[in-house]
């Protein structure tokens, strides 16, 4: 495995702890905690948005494979 593909890793790993023991967090401080999941989940649809974006742009492909850096 590659450093940069571990670290990746490492990072996206780390996030989902976060974001979990947040969302735990909140739903214990039941009724006015569940108020902070309302961002939360405003920040993982648009981050779910863009990574489907990306994913479906075959014109970005094109270029990350045949333009010189």
């Amino acid at each position: 495995m590659r450093l940069d593909t571990f670290a990746l890793v490492l990072v996206a790993g780390l996030g989902l702890l976060w974001l979990g023991v947040t969302i735990t967090g909140l739903v214990a401080m039941v009724p006015f905690g569940l108020l902070g999941l309302i961002p939360i989940a405003i920040v993982v649809g648009l981050l779910a948005a863009v990574i489907r974006q990306r994913l479906a742009n075959t014109e970005d492909d094109y270029y990350d494979k045949h333009v010189d850096k």
